[in-house]
């Protein structure tokens, strides 16, 4: 579903960052692991169409991120680790300019948007919004039309214990509907029971491996936890 072939990207437009030679991304859940610093959020940025890369491509479901934007993009959708909305919008303009993007009827914003408790507030504007509102607001637009494809930067970070459980089950949901779901994360616990494939980010390098799929949850957990410690 994701497919990354001879990426190269850099912030100077000379020293790489990050380089991905080869990376298939197919359906179930990815988590992506490293420490701080590492090119997490950049790769996630790059599947997302956020980031272009210097060199390579960045395909979803055989569309070019760049150059099949619209059928690329249509595929997917991306919640980054920090909200970047349209201040002055208020959160039902936001959601609608998704929903017609997907072409979805307008009532599906205001299910997503009780989904994830916003209902109360969704003719506020972004910037009357917390930053834990404006999180949830960013998964509400992703939970329109259940796109094949998630990209989840740290999404349980600033949530409360409710949304914790809600996007736990959100993910494993879209996973068991064959979904891909990438989640960069340092709160692997929740995720472990579900993994089945890990992405270590370490020194601007990226090595995948998949999980074995009759592993005991602590099993996965320990080398999930590995990979984050090790690379």
């Amino acid at each position: 579903m994701i497919q990354l072939r001879d990426v190269r990207y850099s912030y100077d437009g000379e020293r790489p960052a990050l380089t991905a030679a080869a990376l298939d991304i197919s359906k179930g859940l990815t988590l992506v692991v490293g420490p701080n610093g590492a090119g997490k959020s950049t790769l996630l940025r790059m599947v997302a169409g956020v980031e272009r890369p210097d060199h390579g491509s960045v395909m979803i479901d055989g569309f070019d991120v760049w150059r099949d934007e619209v059928a690329a993009r249509r595929r997917l959708a991306y919640v980054p680790e920090h909200p970047e909305l349209t201040p002055y919008a208020t959160i039902v303009d936001v959601m609608r300019l998704v929903a017609d993007l997907r072409g979805l009827p307008r009532a599906a914003v205001s299910e997503a948007l009780d989904r994830v408790g916003l209902i109360d507030v969704a003719w506020r504007t972004v910037r009357e919004l917390s930053l834990g509102q404006r999180r949830r607001a960013l998964v509400a637009a992703a939970l329109l039309g259940d796109p094949q494809i998630l990209v989840l930067d740290e999404p349980l970070e600033t949530m409360d214990a409710a949304m914790h459980g809600f996007i736990c089950e959100w993910v494993a949901s879209r996973r068991a509907a064959g979904a891909a779901v990438l989640v960069a994360t340092h709160e692997l616990r929740p995720f472990a029971a579900n993994a089945d494939a890990i992405i270590a980010v370490r020194g601007g390098t990226v090595r995948m491996e998949a999980l074995p799929s009759n592993a005991a949850e602590s099993e996965r957990l320990a080398r999930l936890e590995s990979a984050a410690r090790d690379g």
